[in-house]
């Protein structure tokens, strides 16, 4: 069986002109706009999962072209499968090693927020949590000029929160703290929420010191689980 091409044939008989043209708005395909010149299918989340397991047999060597595509889903479709590969029981660390490295040399690829948010944390983030000494490499991807490098560097670190681990997070999160785009205030935003979920006083402490030169929509998503009493302190600067 020829599992690259199955796998193109696969997706394209799931299109949905429909859904397809409703992405192309979400996911602002306008010019100028974060996701310019990026086309869809229209395929379900549910499919998109499905068909992944499908062909997760696919060789490491032969996704490169997939994740090449300038089909969405297509690029999703192969993130699905990397993870499925990296969490694999039977992956060895050799293995592991070789899709985290695959998966850095493609960042250029995994160029929309749900692909970084698929897959960062489950491939780059695991790999990194079990050797530390490759930690350096997400405060070089903090400090790109390329926004979903710097979106992959702190969605990374959500491995680590899950194992209350919160100082990378915080350490990026500063680096973050003034860029410019939305889709890293959202981010960021998102990250220290599920620090806060785990350990609260810990996320206030970092707010204390931060949260009046927050971008609004960084602070709003931090905060949004808080009582609201205190969340309307943060917002008008009274805490």
């Amino acid at each position: 069986m020829n599992y690259s091409t199955e796998l193109q044939n696969e997706l394209l008989s799931l299109k949905n002109p429909t859904k397809a043209q409703a992405n192309q708005r979400f996911f602002k395909t306008g010019k100028g706009e974060y996701g310019e010149n990026d086309e869809f299918y229209g395929i379900s989340y549910c499919d998109m999962r499905n068909t992944a397991k499908k062909f997760a047999q696919i060789p490491l060597e032969e996704l490169q072209k997939h994740l090449n595509s300038k089909i969405h889903e297509e690029r999703q479709c192969t993130l699905f499968i990397l993870v499925h590969k990296y969490q694999n029981k039977k992956t060895t660390t050799e293995e592991k090693r070789k899709i985290y490295d695959f998966y850095l040399k493609n960042t250029k690829n995994i160029n929309n927020w749900d692909l970084v948010d698929l897959s960062a944390h489950k491939i780059t983030g695991a790999y990194i949590l079990e050797h530390p000494e490759e930690k350096n490499i997400l405060y070089t991807l903090a400090k790109s000029q390329n926004i979903w490098e710097k979106r992959i560097a702190i969605i990374s670190t959500y491995t680590f929160i899950k194992q209350n681990q919160f100082t990378d997070t915080f350490n990026i999160s500063e680096i973050l703290l003034t860029d410019k785009h939305d889709l890293i205030h959202k981010a960021v935003g998102w990250m220290m929420r599920e620090v806060g979920k785990i350990n609260m006083e810990e996320e206030e402490k970092f707010l204390k010191k931060h949260y009046k030169k927050m971008p609004r929509t960084m602070l709003r998503y931090a905060i949004e689980k808080f009582p609201e009493k205190v969340r309307q302190a943060y917002l008008k600067g009274n805490i």
